[in-house]
Order: C-alpha cells, then structure tokens, then sequence
C-alpha cells in the first residue's frame, strides 16, 4: 500500500452512483440506489474525508443513509473512520448541493466507534471490509453487528451489508440477494483535495 493508494481510492468513490443496471434485470430482488461520496474540504480533517448519502432514486431528498468519512493511510491499507450527523436530515442533500454541504461540520458529526472500514488494493480494485464484529446496530429489537463487503474500482462500485445476530450469528438484516453493483454516473475527482507528503 502507498499514499498514492489512498489518493487513486478516495479518486474512484469520489461520485454519483447508480444501481440502475441491476434494479432493470432483477426489479424484483435490487430497489434503484443511488450512492454518493462527495469530497469535503482539506480543512474538515486535515486530510481527505467524504459526505455520503444512500437514497431511492425516487426520492433523493430523503436519504435513508448519512455518514461522513476521514481516510488515514496506515501503510499496509486504508483506514476510513465513520462518523454519524446529528440531526442528519438537516443535511440531506449536501450530496448534490454544494450550499448545503458547507453547513456540516465537524462539531455535527459523532464518531461511530469499531464501525470503521478497512481497505487494501487488489490489482485494480480496492476490498474493503468492516473492522472486527463490534459494530453494533440494533433492528426489530435485536442486537446485531454489521458485516460489510465493499469492492471498487474504476467506475465501479459494489457493496453487501448484512446484520447478523450477537446470539445466533445468523443473517437479521441486509441484502438477501447478494451485493449491490453500482457504476458511476458522474466523478467528483476533482474536488478531492491535493494532499502534500512529507518524509516524517
């Protein structure tokens, strides 16, 4: 793993994603999904971090998933600390417009501690995978931790959580059909800052 790693992944999840391929060949099993990463300034985090929002195409306005995102190179992989938003809806739509994006900031955001992702290159995709089995989530009044699978490359973006049971290890939650595949319908690149290295 290298800097230039770190720099080549926040490049390709910087965008607009949609699942619309998947959802038109399986409309019963894939809603269509739209993902964005919107890069947010260096000053947020000293570094590169990311605005994300999952929403129906239907109804981008109510994202049913907020989360903001610092990328720290540890060498052999990628570190990508998630964080929640207080009163998240207000919020919604930061994705898509920059005026809103500009009001978040980090005295709104919690860290969501052992929740963070952990990415290696693979050739020319990066795999990323949820840090241990601590990231707790609870649904329908069961106590579950998350599992993530996510791949990206080039244009490319694919994803399956799924919550398991802390009792019984078995499946409460998440993609019944396998993962989500995404392609990106347009890259923020060029706002993800340019980050200066040094030899310390």
């Amino acid at each position: 793993m290298s800097q230039t790693d770190l720099i080549t992944l926040a490049h390709w999840m910087a965008g607009d994603f949609s699942n619309f391929k998947q959802s038109q060949d399986k409309p019963r099993e894939f809603s269509h999904i739209r993902v964005f990463f919107r890069p947010l300034p260096f000053e947020f985090f000293g570094g590169i971090g990311f605005y994300s929002e999952q929403a129906y195409d239907y109804d981008l306005w109510s994202p049913y998933r907020q989360g903001v995102h610092r990328f720290i190179d540890r060498g052999d992989d990628v570190y990508i600390e998630n964080y929640s938003l207080q009163n998240s809806m207000l919020y919604a739509g930061a994705s898509r417009e920059p005026s809103i994006l500009k009001t978040i900031t980090p005295e709104v955001i919690d860290r969501r501690f052992n929740c963070s992702m952990v990415f290696t290159r693979d050739g020319d995709s990066f795999s990323g995978r949820v840090e241990g089995d601590q990231c707790l989530i609870e649904r329908g009044g069961c106590q579950t931790y998350l599992i993530s699978q996510v791949e990206v490359s080039e244009g490319y973006w694919s994803s399956w959580d799924r919550g398991m049971s802390c009792e019984s290890h078995e499946p409460v939650w998440g993609g019944e059909h396998g993962p989500m595949h995404f392609e990106r319908r347009q890259s923020f690149a060029e706002e993800v800052p340019t980050l200066q290295f040094s030899e310390n």
